[in-house]
């Protein structure tokens, strides 16, 4: 049992036409610092497309790295030791606490949050690189071991449509700041971490963003939607916090409370670049009543 159910207004994350993906291929490359496959050594011998060491050859190597042209100049069979080559891993840490269920325009949070994992999952397992998930912000968190190919991105489809966590349900223990933690504990080698979330989190984040990233490439994909960013002059409200499930009232026909809304939520924005700014993560803030996946791509470019 997961503990996530689906958002009611749930949309999915539409459309993901192939061609898109295609053009944000060489970008998130460039993103992802080079780290293409062959981009970075691992540790001795084997399988890859550096010339490591050309020597005679010796009963028990393989023949079929002969090299023809060292043998044919030397007389003496020669073969070829390539310098092993280390896949790309994209490591997606996925928020699907209750306030990402919140949307008002034409998706959902957690319906942008979706798309953004799969196209991240497809270029991901691109080029035999492998792809990783790590879900946050509900009180059983997921894990998905980096695995290439299909039924990587099959897995991971299951995995980002499950839904989100009921309201109340903060996640103790498996919040934003937990998960990134865990992931600086799994991922050893250099890859590509995409943080996908609304940032709303409770839990410090900032600092175990920062350390992540100075092995990782960071994407942080702030997903927004445009009534976070102010309260409309509709006369009284009672609220809920998704995270806590706490209630209050408000009086939305003062201006005065409008506006201190929307100065405490620019403030609050500002503070979520300033953080990942600090970190070197690349922002990529997202808005529900946008096209997301071209905003993505604009975004990257």
């Amino acid at each position: 049992m997961t503990g996530l159910i689906a958002p009611a207004g749930r949309q999915g994350p539409g459309p993901i036409p192939a061609a898109s993906v295609e053009a944000l291929d060489l970008v998130m490359a460039r993103r992802a610092s080079g780290l293409l496959p062959g981009d970075r050594p691992a540790p001795g011998t084997g399988a890859g497309t550096e010339l490591a060491q050309l020597r005679p050859y010796e009963p028990g190597d393989d023949v079929r790295r002969l090299d023809a042209a060292a043998t044919a100049r030397t007389g003496i069979p020669h073969v070829r030791l390539q310098v092993p080559e280390r896949l790309l891993t994209t490591w997606i840490v996925l928020d699907v606490s209750a306030s990402m269920a919140f949307g008002t325009a034409g998706r959902l949070k957690s319906d942008v949050a979706e798309g953004v994992a799969l196209v991240l999952g497809r270029l991901g397992t691109r080029r035999g690189g492998r792809v990783a998930l790590v879900t946050c912000g509900a009180s059983v968190a997921r894990v998905l071991p980096p695995k290439g190919g299909r039924g990587a991105l099959a897995l991971l489809r299951r995995v980002v449509s499950e839904g989100v966590a009921p309201d109340g349900d903060g996640g103790a223990g498996a919040g934003l700041g937990e998960a990134l933690g865990r992931l600086g504990r799994m991922a050893r080698h250099p890859g590509l971490v995409a943080v996908i979330s609304d940032f709303r989190a409770a839990d410090e984040w900032a600092a175990p963003l920062r350390r992540l990233a100075v092995r990782h490439s960071v994407l942080g994909v702030e997903v927004r939607d445009p009534r976070e960013a102010e309260l409309p002059a509709v006369g009284r409200l009672a609220l809920v916090d998704p995270e806590s499930g706490r209630q209050v009232e408000v009086n939305t026909s003062s201006a005065r409370l409008r506006s201190a809304y929307a100065a405490a939520e620019r403030d609050r924005r500002a503070a979520i670049a300033s953080e990942l700014r600090r970190a070197g993560a690349e922002h990529v803030p997202l808005d529900t009543d946008r096209p997301w996946l071209r905003d993505l791509g604009r975004r990257l470019a």
